[in-house]
């Protein structure tokens, strides 16, 4: 069972970091930075937490609390990321941070307790909790992004319009054993 919540939820964390990688992608550098109004977070900021939140809770992830003394996690919300290549180059960090984590996670050590703000979790508790924190603030960055795109946007799932041909193409291949994160949609 531990192996196989383990291989599961980072099939999961890698559709999100990939769902990420697409908006990139789509964007120009300004699009990184754009902000709907002065309350309200840029791709770049949202990024800048999400590292934050990652390099906190999955340094030493088995052995000290997830909220590090050396964590600010007000800073996170300015605007520090400068450009698209420190952008990414914190997106990256932070999630090799998070696999190497998921990594270290073994039977022998799956009934460890993990905290955070000093609130004991189990690694599923603690687990679960991190990958719905990422999946708001990853639907957070395709929103944004899909909004300063426009018209141009192009679609990570199942386009408008589209679901009858999408469902005709999965089940033409009958019943088949996957990964429910081939094909969300």
């Amino acid at each position: 069972m531990e192996e196989g919540y383990i291989y599961s939820a980072t099939k999961q964390f890698e559709y999100y970091k990939t769902l990420g990688d697409k908006t990139f992608a789509q964007l120009n550098e300004h699009d990184l930075f754009w902000q709907y109004n002065e309350q309200s977070n840029s791709i770049a900021i949202t990024v800048n937490h999400l590292w934050g939140n990652m390099m906190s809770r999955w340094t030493d992830f088995l052995n000290s609390d997830g909220e590090k003394e050396w964590r600010n996690r007000d800073l996170e919300f300015e605007t520090i990321i400068k450009s698209r290549e420190e952008l990414l180059k914190k997106w990256v960090e932070g999630w090799q941070c998070l696999f190497s984590a998921l990594e270290s996670i073994n039977e022998d050590n799956f009934d460890t307790k993990i905290f955070i703000r000093n609130q004991s979790h189990s690694i599923v508790e603690a687990v679960n909790r991190q990958m719905m924190h990422y999946a708001y603030h990853v639907g957070q960055i395709v929103y944004i992004g899909r909004m300063a795109k426009g018209k141009e946007w192009q679609s990570l799932s199942i386009p408008k319009g589209a679901s009858k041909d999408f469902n005709k193409e999965k089940f033409s291949k009958g019943k088949h054993d996957g990964h429910f994160t081939d094909d969300i949609k």
